[in-house]
């Protein structure tokens, strides 16, 4: 699909101005506007860190040496091989005395 060349929505409208210089030298981030309307607890509840949230049982990233055997038959098996083997391993470790 192709950019059209007069793109209706990039054209500026009465709802939609286009901001000026001055506008946007006065612009302010949308969470400082919003703690000082709604409050800093509507602000703290809509910050968000950065990245993927942490899972609370996040995975360890391991090296691990495999033959190439036992690594093949597990990839044949399609997705999820990685998830198989973490199985395969869980049922298999040492139980806690």
């Amino acid at each position: 699909m192709g950019k059209r060349k007069d793109d209706p929505a990039s054209r500026p409208d009465e709802e939609n101005p286009e901001w000026t210089r001055e506008e946007m030298r006065h612009a302010r981030p949308a969470l400082e506007v919003i703690a000082e309307v709604l409050g800093p607890e509507a602000a703290a509840a809509l910050r968000r860190g950065r990245g993927r949230p942490t899972k609370p049982d996040r995975k360890v990233n391991q090296t691990l040496r495999l033959d190439p055997d036992i690594l093949e038959a597990y990839r044949l098996q399609g997705s999820g091989w990685q998830t198989r083997i973490n199985e395969v391993l869980r049922a298999h470790m040492p139980r806690k005395s």
